[in-house]
């Protein structure tokens, strides 16, 4: 690996300062050394993704991201190796690998690095970057492609869909979240049911007629709302509600807002069009 232009530049600590945490217990993973950076790193990359985290102990953001990244190493069967470069310590190997923020993650492929993380990510968020992590060096030879694992409850409901039985495909998914609170595709799946219950036999266009015809109807323009996303409008639907909420109050207003919320998980929260209608929740609402 040969080093980049930039190599002898400070690393950007400014996001750093918070108090420290605590280290009493071991740091997970291989330390990153310019010693073993060529000579054991990168030959361990050409049979498994090497995932590197650059951390401080003056960040407890990265410390905790460090030991989250050493649980799933732990659980993920030997799939891939975890490393760090603790920059107090290793600034030369943290400018090497062109760290400007802590933390800083890249992982190695077959001896060539990929950038992949810049900020703290939840645990559901790095389980999604590793699976594509694992995805994109079994294309390129190195490792399997990861088998995508479900929940009996995801099953269970999956089915109880098959069946068209929503209310039992709606239990499945709300004991998911209770005994995993933050999965995001246990609240997504969730979510998909209730939309599909609401919207089930219901004739799209003759509520989408009631509604321009009853524009105060609440609970018309709620199903009209949940009509309009089932077809892929979801800018119209989104505009519906909050014009809506603009002139109700109280627990009417709460009403809407808390459809509006359903609405939102049911699309990518970096969607431009989800980012603009929460904007405009927001200052509708303070």
């Amino acid at each position: 690996m040969s080093l980049p232009p930039n190599f002898s530049q400070a690393v950007d600590l400014s996001s750093l300062g918070k108090p420290a945490p605590d280290l009493t217990s071991p740091i997970p993973g291989i330390e990153v050394t310019p010693l073993n950076l060529q000579a054991e790193i990168l030959p361990l990359s050409k049979s498994k993704p090497v995932i590197v985290l650059c951390w401080s102990p003056r960040s407890p953001e990265s410390v905790e991201l460090l030991r989250t990244l050493g649980k799933l190493e732990s659980a993920g069967g030997e799939k891939w190796i975890l490393a760090h470069v603790n920059i107090d310590e290793q600034a030369p190997v943290a400018q090497a690998l062109q760290a400007r923020t802590i933390p800083y993650g890249v992982v190695f492929i077959g001896g060539q690095a990929v950038p992949f993380l810049e900020q703290p990510l939840s645990e559901d968020q790095l389980r999604e970057v590793i699976t594509k992590i694992l995805t994109l060096a079994a294309q390129q030879g190195i490792g399997e492609e990861p088998v995508e694992e479900t929940e009996p409850e995801e099953d269970e409901a999956l089915a109880a869909l098959d069946q068209g039985d929503y209310p039992a495909a709606e239990a499945a998914y709300k004991r998911l979240i209770a005994r995993k609170p933050t999965d995001a595709y246990a609240k997504l799946g969730l979510a998909q049911v209730q939309l599909l219950a609401r919207t089930h036999g219901v004739d799209a266009a003759k509520v989408m007629e009631d509604a321009i015809k009853r524009p105060d109807d609440i609970d018309l323009q709620i199903q009209c709302a949940d009509v309009e996303v089932m077809s892929g409008y979801l800018e119209p639907a989104f505009d519906r509600l909050l014009r809506l909420l603009l002139v109700m109050h109280g627990d009417e207003q709460k009403v809407i807002k808390d459809r509006l919320l359903e609405l939102f998980a049911l699309v990518d929260q970096a969607d431009p069009r989800v980012i603009k209608a929460r904007a405009q929740l927001a200052n509708a609402l303070f």
